[in-house]
């Protein structure tokens, strides 16, 4: 008899600090060099828009978003590795689009490590152009640094542009 396979419930609800050293447990396993709980916890204070994606007591994954005056800066944006090629980022992707028309934003904006081509493609797939490098903007191994590639989506009341996103 094979197992059927239950499909994850997720929700998405604010970062607090009881879950920050989760996040940074899930940062070590995703990133050469993660953020810090202080990283977290100043972004929390600053009153960021720090969102968890949860299944059950399981993080499947989370983001960190800025909001300027028409637009929002999207700071950290991760699935959990065991999450990932399962579609949770283009979910999340939503769902801060939707916040974002929601503070009257009219653009968001990111940085992508320059390597990094699965979430170039991700964002590339939504509707994010790519507008420019940030010279030497990552830490990389030893003293090296890795440029970031600088994209931005433009969101309108309407919506359409988000469609892609949708």
């Amino acid at each position: 008899m094979s197992a059927v396979l239950q499909p994850l419930e997720a929700r998405l609800e604010p970062l607090t600090a009881d879950w920050i050293d989760t996040v940074c447990a899930v940062e070590r396993t995703a990133y050469s060099h993660p953020w810090t709980p202080t990283n977290f916890s100043d972004s929390m204070t600053a009153g960021y828009h720090c969102q968890l994606l949860r299944g059950g007591d399981t993080l499947i994954g989370y983001f960190v978003a800025m909001k300027g005056v028409d637009e929002v800066h999207l700071l950290n944006f991760t699935v959990a590795p065991a999450f990932q090629r399962q579609g949770w980022a283009p979910l999340m992707l939503e769902a801060l689009g939707g916040w974002a028309r929601a503070q009257s934003a009219q653009w968001l904006w990111l940085e992508v490590r320059q390597s990094n081509q699965r979430a170039l493609d991700i964002y590339a797939r939504k509707g994010f152009r790519r507008v420019g490098i940030r010279k030497a903007y990552y830490p990389d191994l030893g003293n090296r640094r890795e440029d970031a590639v600088v994209m931005s989506l433009r969101l309108d009341e309407t919506g359409s542009a988000w469609g892609a996103l949708q």
